[in-house]
Parts: C-alpha cells; structure tokens; sequence
C-alpha cells in the first residue's frame, strides 16, 4: 500500500472526514486537452486527481519534504502528533502549495526534467546569497546526503516541471476552496 492525500471537508463534522466530490476537481482531467505535449505522469496525475479527489503521494514525500524543509509533510505527522488525525488543513495545503510554485518557477532555467541533481541545483541557487547562506547551504547538503543510500547513489526521482505544477495545483485548490487532506496510508 501506499500514501494517498484524500481531499476531505473542514473542519470535520462527525467522528470523520468527509471526502469532497471529485466534481470538485473534474476540471484537472481536461488539463491533457489544454497542454496536448503534456508529459504521460502529469496528464496520469491531473486525470486521477480528476476522478477522485486524490493524490497517490508515496512518490513524491521526499522531494516535498526536502523543498519545505520538515519530514512527513505529506503523511501530516505534524497535525497528527497534535490533533491525533493525519491532515493537512487548508493553510498547511496553501504552504504546500506555494514551496512547489516557487520551486516549480525557479526550475525553469535548469530545464522541464526534474532529477536529484537538478533540484540540488536549485535549492543551492535559491540559498545563494541569502542572509545566513552558508548555514543553510550546509543544512541543504546535509539533507541531500541523508537523501543518498549507502553506497552513495542519490534517489532516482524522476519528474517534469509538469508533473510538479499539476500536484501544487492539487493542493492548491484544497487551500482556495477551504478544504483539508487527509493522510491515508
């Protein structure tokens, strides 16, 4: 099994979350109609967003929690240790939302591919010349280190700016129609 990110009422009403409509996101299915050279996993992301409500997650929880800088962004294990339910409240979707626009916007001089190493590139770019930059380029590296499995070989993520714009989108439209997500693993 995996983590998927289920779009839900907020607050709560009962004992449990209600799912929102997938209505509610129907118009990500057409995404593929706008954009006709959109890359295979974002138009399979925007199609299943469309038809659920739902992000399938477990691919993408490292890079998110490595471009905000916590762990278990994506599992809400924050909220959880707080309120005992994995969710992600509308402001904590609009802060998703908004660290992958601004990576997405500043991957475009490194090109639509996103790998370890390019985002290892942009996060160092963004930090440059930053009020404590070297402390924080030394926590990036160190991040990016642990990233590394033991033979030293870095995850082989492999996303397109895309893919990347179509999940901040997700969030997104969580955070702008008041709705919450919930961390169904």
């Amino acid at each position: 099994m995996g983590l998927d990110n289920v779009a839900v009422q907020w607050p709560r009403t009962g004992r449990f979350y209600d799912p929102v409509a997938p209505a509610e996101f129907v118009d990500f299915g057409n995404l593929a109609d706008k954009l006709p050279d959109m890359p295979g996993p974002a138009a399979a992301l925007a199609d299943h967003i469309a038809k659920t409500g739902t992000v399938r997650a477990t691919g993408y929880t490292e890079l998110v929690d490595l471009l905000l800088g916590l762990n278990g962004v994506l599992y809400a294990t924050e909220a959880a240790a707080e309120d005992e339910d994995p969710v992600i409240d509308p402001d904590g979707c609009a802060w998703i939302a908004g660290g992958l626009e601004r990576f997405v916007d500043g991957h475009v001089a490194v090109g639509d591919e996103v790998t370890f190493e390019s985002v290892g590139a942009v996060l160092r770019a963004a930090l440059e010349g930053s009020r404590l930059a070297e402390q924080q380029l030394k926590w990036l590296e160190s991040r990016l280190d642990a990233l590394r499995d033991e033979s030293g070989e870095p995850p082989q993520w492999s996303f397109t700016r895309t893919e990347l714009q179509v999940l901040a989108g997700f969030y997104r439209r969580c955070a702008d129609r008041g709705f919450a997500v919930y961390a169904d693993f």
